[in-house]
Order: structure tokens, then sequence, then C-alpha cells
């Protein structure tokens, strides 16, 4: 049951930190005379993505705890993220695309492969306990979407929308997760790792999963999904 709580609370705050923001950015950039920009905001995510979590899992495989990994990642995305935020309060309604981009665009760099790296400790943290992941992790994840909602309404319930606030309580909240990684099981690190292709560092294997016609519906309706968010 501890460990269940842990992941409950984990997930919870992993996905909090996104939902500050995600759904209320638009209108404020909008507001501060940022909205021909929108676009750029929400695809540099999908950008960063490309790239950031398999070398976070590289990483996370060769060098460094995934906890540990995870929790340097959110203290970068986070002291960003509220510096970004302490900027856009600092220039009013003069906020400079190039300024705030650049803060916004490193902090979800560092922000992307946490999702990841979320499950990765998450799985670590329930095979440890003895409980089974396919059983156990469902209805614990469901939680991640919670935290989300809830931090949304916060900043709706606030008023944050149209205001750089929402950045601060993503930041805040992602510095809390810092913490807190370090509070979970100790991911183990590889061994073998030099005898890797890059092919396998980079998990392009995976893609020969794709042969099964279950994994490949799987994946085409995974992209149609993503191209609606």
């Amino acid at each position: 049951m501890k460990t269940k709580i842990q992941l409950i609370i984990f997930n919870f705050l992993e996905f909090a930190v996104w939902g500050a923001y995600l759904t209320a950015m638009g209108r404020y950039l909008a507001n501060v005379g940022l909205a021909s920009h929108i676009g750029w905001f929400y695809s540099v995510q999908g950008i960063v993505s490309l790239l950031m979590p398999a070398l976070m899992g590289i990483v996370a495989d060769r060098w460094m705890e995934a906890q540990k990994l995870q929790s340097l990642c959110h203290l970068l995305a986070g002291t960003f993220m509220i510096a970004a935020g302490w900027y856009a309060i600092g220039a009013g309604d003069a906020v400079q695309f190039g300024t705030l981009f650049t803060l916004y665009t490193v902090s979800v760099a560092f922000f992307m492969p946490t999702i990841a790296l979320t499950n990765s400790v998450a799985f670590n943290a329930l095979i440890k306990a003895g409980m089974d992941t396919v059983k156990d992790f469902p209805p614990i994840r469901v939680f991640g979407t919670v935290g989300f909602i809830v931090s949304m309404w916060c900043v709706s319930l606030l008023h944050w929308e149209a205001t750089p606030n929402q950045f601060l309580l993503s930041g805040g909240l992602s510095l809390l997760m810092a913490i807190y990684a370090l509070t979970l099981p100790k991911c183990e690190v590889k061994k073998d790792v030099q005898h890797e292709s890059i092919a396998e560092a980079l998990g392009l294997k995976a893609f020969a999963l794709f042969k099964q016609k279950k994994m490949a519906l799987f994946f085409i309706f995974s992209m149609l999904l993503g191209f609606s968010l």
C-alpha cells in the first residue's frame, strides 16, 4: 500500500506540472500580443520530444539512476519555467517572444523526458514491491490525469489563465517533484550497455514490434490521437 500511495503522488505531481499551463497558455499569449506565436509554443513540445526522451533514456541506462535523472530534469525544467514566469511578470505587456520562448523551450525540453522516466521509475518500484505492473500500474496512472485536471482547475479558479502565474505554479510543482523523485526506490543502471549497438541504445529495435498486427494498429490509433491533441 505504501508503494501505491507513493506512486499515486508521484504521478499526480508529474502531470500537475503540465496541466498548470498547457490549456491556459494560449489565452495568456494572446493577452500580451503573442497570438501569432501560439503555435510555436505548442509545437516546440513535440519538436523537443523527438530527441530529448531518447537522449535522457540513454543517460538513465548508462550513467545515472532514473529517479535521480528524473529529479535533475525537474529541477532544470522548474527553474527555467519559473524564470519564464518572472520574466513575463516583469515585462508586463512588453513581453518579447524570443526571451519568453527560449526560457519556455529549455523548460519543456527537460520536462518532456520525465513522462517516460515516470513510467520507468514507477515500474521499478512496483517490481521491487513484488507487484504486478500490468494489473497495478493503470489505477495508479489514472491519478496523473487527476493531477492534470486539478492543476488546470486551480489556474482557472484563481483566474490565472491570462497571467504568467500559471508558469510559476508549473515551475513550483516541478521543483517539488524534483525533491519527491529522490524518495522513490533506486533504479539500477545497466552494467552491459557497452555492448549495445546504437540502434539498441536509441530503442530503434522496438520498431520490429510493428510486424505484429495489434502493435501496428495501436501505433496508428495512438498517432491519430496525437494529431487530435
